[in-house]
């Protein structure tokens, strides 16, 4: 079988869609739904643990099902798993249109949750498993770019929608006309690439040992690792991983933030649900737009820096944010979290590839996606209870900003090089 993006360019182009899709699934809840919780959905005001508990539900079976998908997909195949995703994404509208309480809303995300989980980990490993090595970066790269653009657009569209037809109309049909145009494509035009990875293991198996660049896998691992050993490998017992997960779980304490706490802090600004959406919307536009060019550039100069680095520029824009006032000082710390988010986010997963055996690739990815996302439920309920210690939403902020500080410090001194051209195994 034949390897490559220009190779393979139909599914990738497919893949591509599907993840835009995907990132505009979650966008329609990023904007008007946090923004409008007191008014539309009875949250009380300052009620701030109650306000975050939709990020917590979503991120907690978000995590969970990225571990669940990565072992199906070796099992059921890639395609069957993101078909699955989006059929259970399709009451998502219709229970937030008839939501009577906040309590809706958390069972519209943990829908949400088990359809981001299955599709969004399904599209990276669709494409991961069409595309060469040398390719990687670029891969996630632009499998995140295609996702959070379509976050970022999906804000904007929804805030005017909500403007011009009410919160729960435009959310309506919104979220109808995505979801329903993303499964009928799933259906029509993805092909399976789980036959591609097999074709990879032998392909690796009668390769010799002392092949240029060959990657620095962790040791002790069976050919067809149990899901205890996977988690074990994953979580603790390899350095480097563990060292990707921490990272991984932490950088999603900023996403919680955004989600959770940047619409209703502009919104207490005085700020239009359109203008909400243009400021968040920066954040996702700089973050999708600057992976074209930071996942490419990790396959020239390596994962490592670009990593670590990008947490601690992350952090900083996020404690710049409530540090100033107006719509250009608001979108410039925006930008500089998109850009920090940018340089690390495509290379935590294209680092955790690097090092994982085809064989088991698909499963190492699903653990890594369950620890990130796993970043929305703790980091949820860590900046709902700083907000609420503090008696402030600004204390949110500072909590963040420190954890990805720390975490990057973390990664830095625990974690390698792992591209094999510029640091192969011996």
């Amino acid at each position: 079988m034949d390897y490559g993006i220009r190779t393979n360019l139909g599914q990738v182009l497919q893949q591509l869609l599907q993840v835009l899709f995907v990132g505009m699934t979650i966008g329609m809840m990023r904007n008007v739904v946090p923004a409008l919780a007191e008014t539309e959905f009875g949250v009380p005001r300052g009620s701030f643990m109650l306000l975050v508990a939709f990020v917590v539900a979503f991120g907690f079976v978000k995590g969970a099902m990225n571990f669940v998908a990565g072992r199906l997909a070796e099992r059921l195949g890639r395609r069957r798993v993101l078909l699955v995703g989006w059929l259970v994404a399709l009451p998502i509208p219709l229970v937030v249109y008839f939501a009577t309480s906040w309590s809706w809303i958390v069972l519209a995300t943990i829908l949400l949750g088990v359809n981001q989980g299955l599709t969004w980990s399904m599209t990276q490993t669709a494409k991961l498993d069409i595309t060469r090595a040398d390719q990687r970066g670029l891969v996630i790269g632009l499998n995140e770019f295609a996702g959070y653009v379509g976050v970022a657009i999906a804000g904007v569209v929804t805030g005017y929608a909500a403007s011009l037809l009410g919160p729960r109309e435009g959310l309506l049909w919104f979220g109808a006309v995505v979801i329903g145009l993303a499964t009928l494509l799933a259906w029509l035009g993805v092909k399976e690439t789980l036959p591609w990875a097999h074709a990879e293991v032998k392909r690796h198996a009668a390769a010799p040992l002392e092949q240029a660049f060959r990657p620095r896998y962790p040791t002790g691992v069976s050919a067809q690792p149990s899901t205890r050993e996977m988690f074990a490998l994953m979580s603790w017992r390899d350095r480097r991983m563990a060292a990707l997960c921490q990272a991984g779980m932490v950088e999603k304490f900023v996403d919680a933030l955004v989600w959770a706490f940047w619409p209703l802090y502009l919104h207490q600004q005085g700020v239009s649900l359109p203008g909400i959406g243009w400021i968040v919307g920066v954040y996702g536009f700089t973050w999708g737009g600057a992976q074209l060019v930071t996942g490419r550039l990790s396959d020239r100069v390596g994962r490592h820096h670009l990593n670590a680095w990008g947490m601690w520029l992350c952090g900083a824009g996020v404690a710049l944010l409530p540090l100033g006032h107006g719509s250009a000082w608001w979108s410039a710390s925006a930008a500089i979290a998109g850009l920090g988010m940018a340089m690390l986010y495509p290379n935590l997963s294209a680092a955790v590839a690097d090092i994982a055996h085809p064989s088991w690739r698909a499963s190492a990815i699903g653990i890594y996606r369950f620890w990130r996302d796993l970043g929305y439920g703790i980091g949820a309920l860590g900046l709902g209870a700083a907000a609420a210690l503090g008696g402030r939403i600004e204390s949110a902020f500072w909590f963040v900003a420190v954890a990805m500080l720390l975490s990057g410090a973390v990664l830095y001194h625990w974690g390698e090089e792992t591209h094999p051209r510029l640091n192969p195994a011996n």
